[in-house]
């Protein structure tokens, strides 16, 4: 191995030394890998699956609990009329004897999300396990 040592014959050079940048690359990227299990997750959130054709309805499946949001913000524990003060209370009655605590949302298409997630918030709130969203097509089968 041979040293410059910048005799009477040589003048300045203009070498770039990559230690100083491959030296920042890979503390970006530490960084980037501790930072991005970090990122917020979305709302989780179950889809009701159509039962098998040709399948009686058990009673598990008469026994499924579900929010009806209307247009105008009207709230509805499957048939029965309620508002979101008492939600929450009625939530615990009707869970209160369950294993199982499962609740599916079905909200109007033209509402604003907050109000959806006002009742999943008020459903979390309650310990209901897990929340699942229906939409129209799902209705439909689609």
């Amino acid at each position: 191995m041979a040293m410059a040592v910048g005799g009477p014959g040589s003048g300045p050079r203009a070498d770039i030394n990559m230690t100083p940048m491959i030296d920042i690359l890979l503390v970006l990227i530490i960084i980037f890998m501790v930072i991005t299990p970090l990122t917020p997750k979305g709302l989780e959130a179950l889809v009701p699956q159509p039962a098998p054709p040709n399948q009686q309805q058990t009673e598990a499946d008469q026994r499924t609990v579900v929010v009806i949001i209307e247009k105008d913000k009207k709230l509805m524990i499957n048939t029965e009329p309620t508002n979101e003060q008492n939600l929450g209370k009625r939530l615990e009655e009707i869970f209160k004897t369950r294993a199982e605590r499962v609740i599916f949302v079905k909200g109007d298409p033209d509402l604003e999300f907050q109000t959806v997630a006002k009742v999943i918030d008020i459903a979390k709130g309650v310990a209901i396990d897990k929340v699942g969203l229906m939409t129209p097509e799902m209705e439909q089968g689609r």
